[in-house]
């Protein structure tokens, strides 16, 4: 096991070096010019959007509102909560400016990527509209470029059980095992019960039910955070301080926390800022894909909304708790130190909000990346391979939720970065066309 871990060690760093961050953060900033600020400009316009497309004649298999939904539904999930807490201890409280800046021009790379997703979408033998990078590629770049595609399918069907799956199991098994003493294996149980007879309705009931709990999960847990922030009000502008300056200087052991350099602040930042907000994983469009709309350019608009709540929302409120309540130098790592935060913030419940919003976050994301690890499947084997795929993600649960967490954190890493490569690439290749139909009035 101490083998594996130094490779994964090793191939995450190579991973998540200075090619694959300046590509992430690259390509969203060419994009963002590119796009001359659209984003940044068309927020007020895309919430308006939203709202709007809670319904719609349109074709396609849910609305544009639940596309989002279902898109969120993955996203925010552990990386909220253990993410954020693992890139403050291992960055430091810098980490924060660093996912930041890979969210806001994030939403100019998940815009482009849904404008993609629904231009070149299919429907396949089922009837059911398909999309995603592959297809983008496929259909955008030519049949010259399907190997691309391919290897995106292959990272994609394998990563979901890593992001989507164990990770999300075993952030909740730990949560509910130290706040209410659960076992593990009990936990993990319950959730692959859960998650089967949300399967078996396929994508329609999925973006039913994520439209149901998402926003009521994400209001709850923005006010339990929330009234720990109004309890140390005075002292935001240090915590925000802190993490500017720290972003650029590094940060010094203190207490439990053992220090950490720029390097690291960026490396941590970028990566967990990724891991929760996905933006150019190339997940998101193939949830996108399937929103009943005629207009790619709208629905890039609201696709790029997912990025803004979960970062510049969620993430951000999650770690002013942790840095307000001093509970970033306590020693504690992952969801262990979002749970202890809440605890100091919220005597009594704290620990309570972080366990439950934990494990609600997590089932909705193992239902979002069921769909995306079961389309990248499908691109691969045909239509013949769902229902093993279903079996084969309810069977990955309870094994997750019993696994070394250090362990799946790396594999996650390793395979974030694998999944962005080809999707980026084809992002570049295609941004004329973005560009184009952006333009068009």
């Amino acid at each position: 096991m101490e083998t594996l871990t130094q490779l994964l060690n090793s191939i995450s760093h190579f991973v998540w070096g200075p090619v694959i961050l300046a590509l992430l953060l690259g390509t969203g900033m060419y994009l963002m010019a590119g796009l001359r600020l659209l984003p940044i400009r068309q927020l007020p316009a895309a919430f308006s959007l939203l709202w709007r497309g809670r319904r719609s004649k349109d074709k396609g298999d849910i609305s544009p509102f639940n596309a989002l939904m279902t898109s969120l539904a993955a996203t925010i999930g552990t990386g909220n909560i253990a993410g954020v807490a693992t890139a403050i201890f291992l960055g430091g409280p810098g980490a924060i400016f660093w996912m930041w800046l890979t969210a806001l021009v994030g939403m100019a790379t998940k815009y482009a990527e849904a404008v993609l997703a629904v231009k070149y979408r299919e429907v396949d033998e089922r009837g059911a509209y398909v999309g995603g990078p592959m297809y983008y590629i496929k259909n955008g770049l030519g049949q010259r470029w399907q190997w691309l595609g391919l290897l995106f399918s292959i990272f994609g069907g394998i990563a979901a059980f890593g992001i989507g799956n164990t990770i999300q199991a075993n952030s909740v098994a730990d949560a509910l095992n130290s706040t209410l003493g659960i076992a593990t294996w009990q936990t993990g149980t319950v959730m692959a019960v859960v998650v089967y007879a949300v399967l078996v309705g396929g994508i329609k009931r999925i973006g039913f039910v994520a439209a149901k709990l998402v926003p009521f999960m994400a209001i709850a847990y923005v006010l339990g955070a929330g009234f720990i922030i109004l309890q140390e009000i005075d002292a935001v502008p240090l915590a925000l301080q802190l993490i500017v300056s720290d972003a650029f200087t590094g940060t010094a052991a203190t207490g439990g926390f053992a220090g950490a350099g720029v390097m690291a602040a960026i490396r941590f930042g970028v990566a967990r800022g990724v891991f929760s907000n996905e933006a150019g994983l190339g997940t998101a469009p193939i949830a996108h894909a399937a929103a009943k709309t005629n207009n790619p350019v709208q629905q890039g608009k609201i696709a790029m909304l997912g990025t803004f709540i979960d970062t510049m929302v969620i993430c951000t409120m999650t770690a002013l708790v942790i840095i307000l309540t001093g509970s970033w130098t306590s020693g504690e790592t992952g969801a262990s130190l979002s749970a202890y935060a809440f605890r100091v913030g919220l005597p009594g419940y704290g620990g309570y909000v972080v366990s439950f919003g934990l494990a609600i976050f997590a089932l909705t994301t193992l239902l979002g990346w069921s769909y995306y690890g079961e389309r990248c499947a499908e691109y691969i084997l045909g239509v013949a391979v769902i229902p093993w795929y279903r079996m084969m993600w309810v069977l990955a649960i309870p094994v997750g939720a019993v696994m070394d967490l250090n362990l799946l954190w790396l594999l996650a890493d390793v395979l974030n970065g694998l999944m962005a490569i080809p999707n980026l690439i084809a992002l570049l290749l295609l941004s004329p066309i973005v560009f184009k139909l952006s333009r068009k009035p």
